[in-house]
């Protein structure tokens, strides 16, 4: 398939589906002022309402994975971006916070593998050595769909109203089910497609590497998606005191940021892991100028408003780090399986972290549909320390010893398993998981050449009876036709009666004597 082909029918058309789940996820920010004034919602009705899409995001993952592995991303992109479509229908027509959050499940049920599902077919499709640049150009993409939650849906709403923005999403969203399912080709016609490794989802989630970078990298892109997703316009409102433009000109700084910085961090670590330095570094140092953002605003340095929240939104992309991190760390043909486990904690985090700032928030009075700025500081200083805290599990140095060969042999013993993936590094433990299956395999062919064995054994003692007892026959063949001759003969009168019974004796000789004259 050619490179035009393979941007034009498979990397837009999965792209589009990314578009609209980024979209969905950064509109509320835009929306919650309306919201709050026509339906009178809270603070914590917004925060549930919004966390409503990540909770459903996370909880449909891993399914919706096995189903992906199924039954191909094509199919089944394109049947939950039908599902999207219904629940932003039902979302411009809600009335209170129960339609609201009906179509707000409806919708993350329906992007929610928008992200796995372009990876996948990515991989299905696209060369080797082209897939890290397409996942690039993939995430940046969809990263557009933040930055058309800001000032061009702000334009929508003045037109037609935030009820009359989801129903053009919903749209949107049957264009593109309709996009994927009638130009994306099937998966099973790619040839060299690698089969699915046998690599668990609890064996990841077994891995000590994997818990090492999974509470930061969770913890700092969950505040960084919850800050975007709903909390950034409600601080710029009531703590840094902005107008709507002014707020609006800040999340489109922050969604421009965002769909940069996917580019950005891919290009960097992949120069900088050439150059010897780790992705787990760079993924700690994004993270880390992150928390530092936050604490600006915290402590209230006389920078920009601009620069701390485009780093903290900056920080959202840091996906494609953790990503490459377990690329790193396990076989390809398990990359799916290991972003998913993570991508669950990445979603699980930015639902637990906006509705529970919601909660927070909403233990002040609020007077006007604002809320003091005490209110948004304690919120933000709860997921700050959640990060520091996950930043310093990081950094304690890990003095696991590596298991040894008897180690091994000591565990399956006792019924238990040692993964070698889980200790040596990612060259040896590729090279130890081949070794182990060529042992496999020669395992299985001694088997087989044991049963071969036994069965050649028991052939040839088969062989060695009827031998033995075709060797006895000529005698026993001798006797009988001499003890035929001999009655003949009787029967003719040449033998007299003392014959016939020495030949009708047990012990009689096999050979016919001439008869004794009898004395006269």
């Amino acid at each position: 398939m050619s490179r035009t082909r393979l941007i034009t029918c498979v990397l837009l058309p999965f792209a589009a589906g990314y578009y609209l789940s980024y979209l969905f996820r950064s509109i509320n920010a835009l929306i919650a002022g309306d919201l709050t004034a026509e339906l009178g919602l809270t603070a914590a009705d917004l925060g549930l309402l919004t966390s409503v899409y990540f909770m459903i995001f996370a909880a449909v993952q891993l399914p919706f994975g096995v189903l992906l592995d199924r039954c191909g991303p094509r199919l089944i992109q394109s049947a939950l971006l039908v599902v999207a479509g219904i629940g932003s229908l039902v979302f411009a027509l809600a009335d209170g916070v129960f339609t609201l959050m009906l179509g707000r499940t409806l919708i993350g049920l329906g992007v929610a593998v928008a992200l796995m599902a372009g990876l996948k077919a990515i991989v299905l499709w696209f060369p080797p050595e082209r897939i890290a640049l397409a996942n690039g150009w993939f995430v940046m993409l969809g990263a557009l769909g933040a930055l058309t939650a800001t000032g061009p849906a702000e334009l929508a709403i003045r037109a037609i109203g935030w009820r009359g923005l989801f129903a053009v999403l919903a749209a949107l969203s049957a264009a593109a089910a309709l996009l994927v399912l009638v130009a994306t080709p099937e998966a099973h016609n790619r040839p060299g497609a690698a089969p699915s490794s046998k690599l668990s989802l609890w064996r990841v989630y077994q891995d000590v590497r994997f818990w090492r970078i999974a509470p930061l990298s969770a913890t700092g892109i969950g505040t960084s998606w919850s800050l975007q997703g709903l909390w950034a316009a409600p601080w710029l409102r009531d703590v840094a005191g902005l107008d709507r433009a002014s707020v609006v000109e800040h999340l489109t700084v922050m969604a421009v940021a965002l769909a940069g910085s996917a580019l950005l961090l891919g290009t960097v670590a992949d120069r900088l892991r050439r150059a010897g330095v780790r992705t787990e570094l760079i993924l700690m140092s994004t993270l880390a100028l992150s928390m530092s953002a936050q604490l600006a605003l915290l402590l209230g340095l006389p920078i920009p408003s601009h620069v701390p929240f485009a780093v903290i939104s900056a920080s959202g992309a840091a996906t494609v780090l953790s990503f490459a991190i377990l690329a790193q760390y396990f076989p390809k043909e398990a990359c799916g399986r290991a972003n998913a486990a993570l991508g669950v904690l990445h979603v699980g985090a930015a639902f637990g972290l906006q509705s529970f700032a919601g909660l927070i928030i909403a233990q002040w009075p609020a007077a006007d549909g604002h809320y003091p700025a005490e209110a948004h500081q304690a919120s933000m200083a709860l997921g700050l320390a959640l990060q520091v805290a996950s930043l310093a599990w990081f950094l304690i140095p890990k003095r696991r010893r590596p298991a040894t060969h008897m180690a091994h042999a000591v565990a399956r013993a006792f019924g238990s398993s040692v993964s070698p993936v889980a200790v040596l590094p990612t060259p040896y433990a590729k090279a130890s998981s081949a070794c182990n299956q060529h042992i496999h395999q020669a395992h299985r062919q001694a088997k087989a050449w044991r049963f071969a064995a036994a069965a050649s054994m028991t052939l040839c003692a088969g062989l060695a009876v009827s031998l033995s007892l075709s060797m006895s026959r000529p005698a026993v063949a001798l006797h009988l036709a001499a003890g035929g001759i001999a009655a003949r003969a009787f029967e003719d009168g040449c033998l007299p009666v003392r014959t016939q019974h020495r030949l009708d004796s047990p012990c009689a000789l096999p050979l016919v004597h001439r008869a004794e004259p009898e004395n006269e």
